[in-house]
């Protein structure tokens, strides 16, 4: 007789009802991300905990705008390992990085995204599932985004690159 009464199939039915950070597991440390670009991006700017640069202005601004000192630590590490020239914070600009914090509204994520796919740069959204209609519009612009996309949880990394359309949730 079966201790739990039922069979190890249906003992592992229920481990799709597992919380989200203990399905995606399998991607912890760049396992199971099949992209030489997005593995780099995850294993030299998503696992760094110290600044790359001797300077870092946009680390000190992200910081003014309310952003967790390791969500400003990535992203600065990001411009140096994408050797990005110039960035923007809640701004649109002919910039290769456009960083949209939480005090952007809804309306403006969309035009920012347009915006970033016309110029080629990289949108960054602050706090996608902070709330259900900003998940709801960030949703749609993944739904729509021709190239790479990077979900870390913390920030919504959408690329506007040579990269082919993937979705990544890390």
């Amino acid at each position: 007789m079966k201790r739990s009464g039922r069979n190890l199939k249906q003992r592992l039915y229920d481990l799709k009802h597992l919380p989200s950070y203990l399905r995606r597991a399998r991607y912890f440390r760049g396992h199971g991300v099949h992209s030489p670009y997005v593995y780099n991006v995850v294993r030299q700017v998503f696992m760094q905990r110290e600044l790359l640069a001797e300077e870092h202005p946009l680390h000190d601004m992200l910081l003014e705008h309310g952003v967790p000192r390791r969500r400003a630590v990535q992203l600065d590490n990001l411009v140096v390992h994408c050797d990005y020239k110039s960035w923007a914070v809640d701004s649109l600009a002919r910039v290769d990085l456009i960083v949209a914090t939480l005090a952007t509204t809804y309306d403006h994520l969309e035009e920012y995204a347009r915006y970033a796919r016309e110029v080629g740069a990289t949108l960054c959204i602050m706090a996608p599932y902070n709330n259900a209609n900003r998940w709801g519009v960030v949703k749609a612009l993944i739904e729509a985004h021709p190239s790479t996309t990077v979900d870390n949880r913390g920030y919504l990394l959408m690329f506007n690159n040579h990269l082919p359309r993937q979705r990544y949730r890390l």
